[in-house]
């Protein structure tokens, strides 16, 4: 196992990345068994050999809660069955992938993997999530980033993830709108500010 540091001192708030080369599944499986109760603040990709390891920072965390809270409010306000599951730890052994979203949804029971994955992306580099999503079949990847949000959708197996302009699965949703409360520096009247405009 061999491993690269990307962003290497970094001050402290920043996010850290750390990409392995040469990781085993089972190397795999037992870090993520050691480290996911103890670090709810570190997210593992792996994708065929190759783990990438980042330790998200205040402002990541910030912008996955008021996101999830705004789509979650969303979902109460127009009657939809939306189960969150938060960052949870997604991995099949026989494609050799496993990562933790950001934030993810199902919108009924959840099966082997959620319908909608958020993503928030304050830096470059690493693994590409979209093919250790496509493996495990999440059908919409959502990525948050330079205050917008970029759709991917995977509906047709001989395609992969075709570009969205709005979601498939929520298409009542109005993104646009929704990015329009995220930077609030209050969640709490963010959201209200926005189930206002759901109610009109």
């Amino acid at each position: 196992m061999t491993a690269s540091l990307i962003n290497l001192g970094l001050p402290a708030g920043d996010e850290q990345r750390l990409c392995l080369e040469s990781v085993t599944w089972q190397q795999y499986d037992s870090l993520v068994s050691l480290f996911i109760e103890q670090f709810p603040a570190l997210r593992m990709t792996y994708l065929e050999g190759s783990l990438e390891l980042v330790i998200t920072s205040p402002e990541h965390e910030r912008l996955k809660k008021i996101i999830a809270r705004l789509i979650e409010a969303f979902a109460e306000e127009a009657d939809i069955e939306l189960n969150g599951y938060g960052s949870a730890t997604f991995r099949q052994k026989v494609v050799a992938r496993g990562l933790d979203p950001d934030e993810c949804y199902s919108l009924s029971e959840l099966g082997d993997a959620p319908d909608i994955a958020i993503e928030i992306v304050l830096t470059s580099g690493g693994i590409d999530k979209l093919d250790v999503y496509k493996g495990l079949g999440v059908r919409e990847v959502w990525f948050w980033e330079h205050h917008t949000f970029s759709l991917y959708g995977f509906f047709d197996p001989d395609k992969g993830y075709e570009t969205l302009t709005s979601s498939r699965l929520l298409p009542q949703l109005d993104l646009t709108v929704l990015a329009q409360f995220i930077d609030n520096p209050s969640q709490t009247q963010a959201v209200k500010a926005y189930r206002q405009i759901l109610q009109k």
